[in-house]
């Protein structure tokens, strides 16, 4: 991961019964591409994502991942296929399916993903 331009940090901010509070974190966020994960929710986390630019091709191998646009766009790349979302859209992707995540301009996202799902993929 060194050489990833990413910060991305799996350690669970919020604890369930604690306010979760993401406008601080999107303030004081100074990396291009910054995925932290904020809670647990039985089986699944969500995440959250302050990103401007272009991930990487990768796929999870066993599990689907939900993301959901809050500020900016969020554009997911797909063989064949390309979704863009703006703010309070969603798009889910199936499990095994190869994609590419950009944004154009500085975005805020959320992502909800089984917990043991690698943010880089499988």
């Amino acid at each position: 991961m060194a050489s990833q331009p990413y910060a991305i940090h799996l350690d669970t901010l919020f604890a369930s019964l604690q306010l979760v509070d993401i406008q601080k974190l999107v303030d004081g966020c100074q990396d291009g591409w910054y995925n932290q994960t904020l809670c647990r929710v039985n089986d699944c986390v969500v995440r959250l994502g302050v990103m401007q630019g272009e991930f990487h091709w990768h796929k999870h191998d066993h599990e689907d991942e939900f993301f959901y646009v809050i500020e900016g766009r969020w554009v997911i790349d797909l063989e064949g296929r390309t979704v863009e979302l703006g703010p309070r859209q969603g798009f889910t992707v199936p499990k095994g399916v190869m994609h590419r995540t950009r944004a154009p301009e500085r975005t805020v996202i959320l992502m909800i993903e089984g917990a043991g799902v690698m943010p880089t993929g499988d």
